[in-house]
């Protein structure tokens, strides 16, 4: 912006600054002053008094039209990434005229675009106007920003008056969940060290005849789960879903939100927490979240939030917990620290690509994510046994 723009911002936003017609009429203005002093015409001065007086009333009434508009935001309903968020605003008139040729500026954080310019064309007096506008969010987080500019020119057109209302806003994206049929990761989870799995074995062998609904066959589904008179009647093989009992197993799903992460892998790293979270809470375990910035957590709600706002590098307020864990990382040397039973998923470093060895613990199974391959199957793929060299 050079410094003739932000002047005139500048003007705009504490008096008035004029629009096209404005100056042409300034021009106009000057020029018929000049012809009178040179000529002594009296109609010159005429013409350029009314000219004067014409521009003086179309600075004053702009400001006077904001005077009494005020702006409010209805509360913003959180999303995930990729959908549109909804955004409300209120603009209550609380003037006996009716307030004419408006633009409403919502001022945006950067991160989610351009200013948003919305013309209003007019608001009755003691009334409240409602202006709803969409907006798609590609990528998680919590965005906030804090006012709206109320811009015209109305009523003569010759001069732009902008005033700036409070109204605060705040935007939860929440991380995208993708929908797993299966992962190894928290089905095998306990099965060769812990007693628990027994228990649960156990559990669900006693509960193994109870169907709790009947669905669609997948790929993958054992064939002694066919239903199959349901499928002769549907056409279509359908399985059984059986009972399963949780047998009160704990999964914790840490991720490394202390280290440095490439910005890209970072966010697919978020969405595998975010989907491993909610495939073992429909699986009906007890699953917790941990990062570095809160700590542990848990609930479906809290767990998005946390999600939303979680940043590589953060501060660190509670230690990793001595507890077998889903280690979700970009730091291969971090492996070897896991408590017996823990599973890992990793995203390789870019050095690695070069021939970096992995430095990790050869006992524990996980998954490497690649790059080039989508997150959800990647996650459905049998685990790997990582081999320290």
């Amino acid at each position: 912006m050079n410094i003739g723009h932000k002047i005139a911002d500048w003007l705009e936003n504490r008096a008035v600054t004029p629009a096209y017609a404005g100056w042409l009429l300034s021009g106009m203005t000057v020029f018929f002053f000049g012809s009178a002093t040179n000529t002594m015409s009296g109609w010159l001065y005429v013409l350029s008094g009314g000219g004067l007086a014409l521009l003086g009333v179309a600075a004053v009434l702009p400001g006077k039209s904001l005077r009494s508009l005020e702006v409010r935001r209805r509360p913003i309903e959180p999303v995930s990434a990729g959908d549109q968020i909804t955004v409300e605003l209120e603009i209550e008139n609380r003037a006996r005229q009716p307030k004419t040729l408006l633009q409403v500026v919502d001022l945006l954080p950067f991160v989610l675009g351009e200013p948003v310019v919305r013309p209003i064309e007019v608001i009755e007096p003691n009334s409240i106007y409602t202006d709803t506008y969409y907006l798609e969010v590609r990528q998680r987080g919590v965005y906030r920003w804090q006012e709206v500019n109320l811009r015209t020119a109305a009523p003569l057109g010759l001069f732009w008056c902008r005033r700036s209302r409070p109204a605060k806003a705040v935007a939860v994206v929440y991380p995208q969940v993708l929908p797993l049929s299966t992962c190894p990761l928290i089905d095998r989870i306990g099965q060769e060290d812990s007693p628990q799995f027994y228990n649960r074995s156990r559990s669900q062998t006693a509960t193994e005849g109870l169907t709790r609904n009947l669905r669609p066959y997948r790929h993958g589904d054992p064939t002694r789960l066919i239903h199959w008179r349901t499928s002769a009647r549907y056409g279509e093989l359908r399985v059984r879903e059986l009972e399963v009992a949780a047998g009160g197993q704990e999964i914790i799903i840490a991720l490394d939100s202390a280290a440095a992460w490439q910005p890209e892998e970072f966010e697919r790293a978020v969405t595998v927490a975010a989907s491993l979270y909610f495939y073992a809470s429909k699986r009906l375990l007890n699953v917790k979240l941990w990062t570095a910035g809160t700590g542990l957590v848990s609930g479906n709600r809290v767990v998005l939030e946390t999600l939303a706002a979680v940043n590589a590098g953060e501060e660190a307020v509670e230690n990793l917990p001595k507890l077998p864990i889903i280690w979700l990382t970009q730091n291969s040397a971090s492996l070897s620290t896991l408590s017996l039973g823990s599973r890992w998923v990793l995203w390789r470093l870019a050095t690695a690509e070069t021939g970096e060895k992995m430095l990790v613990k050869h006992e524990l199974p996980g998954l490497e994510i690649r790059s080039d391959r989508p997150l959800e199957l990647q996650l459905q793929d049998p685990l790997e046994r990582a081999i320290s060299y």
